[in-house]
């Protein structure tokens, strides 16, 4: 541990005393700010899991229905019935704050599944399609936001705690031994004078 390089002073062992007084309370909300992103970080990446286990089925079934339309209508013909269709997506991008912390979060708003193309030459494939990509994209821009999330909230856990290590291994070490040393001194300083006090009042007396 190295003390602080401040003159041993009264004035400056107040001012250490405050000074370990912030630190210590600082340490407390930073450890309980921590404890709470890391909770809520191990849930996100629970929530996580749970929607690349949803993207994985969701992508089995829109390509699955894919391959059945493609299969029965053909290439071309899915070529040509695709190839007029335009969805318009609503992405909005919000704030969730966890811990005082603000973190961005995606959310996506599929179209409603229209009839952009006549009855003919179609069949119930065609709409299936359609609608498991939808349902796929959605789920992609939900994971998409959780990750992002997840990352910024990771980040922030690290910064915590190496604020939290900078305040445990220097600063309320370092502090409380500038405390203890100016109190030391002061205290030699006042047996000091003490003794001195004495010896003059005993040369006043005429007793030396």
């Amino acid at each position: 541990m190295a003390r602080l390089s401040i003159p041993p002073t009264k004035s400056n062992l107040m001012l250490a005393k405050e000074q370990l007084a912030v630190a210590r309370e600082g340490y407390e909300l930073l450890e309980q700010k921590r404890d709470i992103l890391v909770m809520e970080l191990m849930r996100m990446v629970e929530r996580v899991k749970l929607l690349e286990a949803d993207l994985d089925r969701e992508m089995e079934k829109a390509y699955g229905s894919l391959r059945k339309m493609l299969l029965a209508v053909g290439r071309e013909t899915a070529r040509e019935v695709s190839s007029g269709i335009s969805y318009d997506f609503a992405l909005k991008e919000s704030r969730v704050k966890v811990a005082g912390i603000s973190l961005p979060s995606l959310e996506l708003k599929p179209p409603p599944l229209d009839l952009k193309y006549s009855f003919k030459n179609t069949y119930a494939y065609n709409d299936e399609t359609m609608r498991n990509f939808l349902h796929y994209l959605t789920v992609i821009a939900e994971l998409a936001g959780i990750r992002t999330m997840v990352w910024r909230l990771a980040k922030e856990v690290k910064k915590t705690q190496r604020r939290v290590n900078a305040l445990e291994k220097m600063v309320i070490p370092d502090t409380s031994e500038t405390v203890l040393y100016i109190g030391s001194v002061l205290e030699e300083r006042e047996r000091e004078i003490f003794f001195i006090q004495k010896i003059l009042k005993s040369m006043l007396e005429g007793r030396i």
